[in-house]
């Protein structure tokens, strides 16, 4: 007899006068804003699970986004901006646009920010997802400034995961993003800005709460 069969063994017969007993399992309740949730209770979660990964959350009208814009990004920044962002959404940055002319990676590190929009956004777990079209730059460009302002639109926000791949091509590079880049690997202490920016801000254009 193996020791497992062993040990197998003596728990059956420690349980042969145990009677069975049925458990109770209280009912799944989707949290507010999920599947099912009205169009404010979903912007509401979704705002509300960013800012739980530490991430900035800025509600704005389509015309108060350059101006919100630009209180994203400090003062003399350098400014890494994809090929297809309206350039409106930057008019009011102070500090200097950078092309992404195919910058390496060592271009990009002395770059201060990145500002993208996004494919879609996900209420439930407070993420965002880039497909990388012109509008959202390559992935290297979302992945190497310290910072990252990204623009979410109001109907971009679904409910949950399933939601999101429904309208996700797979055959399309994406990055799933929840809240800056961050570690808790060495020592379980967390460290931001590992494996990609350290600042992460998302302004949610339209929809309610907006200002």
């Amino acid at each position: 007899m193996s020791a497992r069969e062993e040990i197998l063994g003596r728990v059956r017969a420690a349980l042969a006068d145990v009677e069975p007993t049925e458990v109770e399992h209280a009912p799944v309740v989707a949290p507010p804003g999920a599947a099912g949730g009205s169009a404010e209770e979903v912007l509401d979660l979704f705002a509300e699970r960013v800012e739980d990964y530490r991430a900035v959350v800025v509600r704005c009208t389509p015309e108060g986004l350059a101006a919100a814009v630009a209180d994203a990004v400090p003062a003399g920044s350098r400014v890494v901006v994809p090929d297809a962002l309206p350039r409106e959404v930057v008019a009011g940055i102070d500090g200097d646009l950078v092309p992404d002319d195919g910058l390496s990676a060592a271009e990009l590190d002395a770059v201060d920010a990145v500002v993208t929009a996004c494919r879609v956004g996900i209420a439930e777990t407070g993420t965002i997802v880039l497909d990388h079209q012109p509008d959202q730059g390559r992935r290297a460009v979302t992945l190497v400034p310290d910072r990252h302002v990204c623009v979410v639109r109001a109907d971009q926000v679904v409910a949950d995961v399933p939601d999101a791949v429904a309208v996700l091509d797979p055959s399309r590079p994406l990055t799933w993003i929840s809240g800056p880049s961050a570690t808790s690997d060495i020592e379980l202490s967390r460290v931001e800005g590992v494996h990609g920016p350290r600042h992460l801000t998302v302004i949610v254009v339209g929809g309610p709460g907006e200002r």
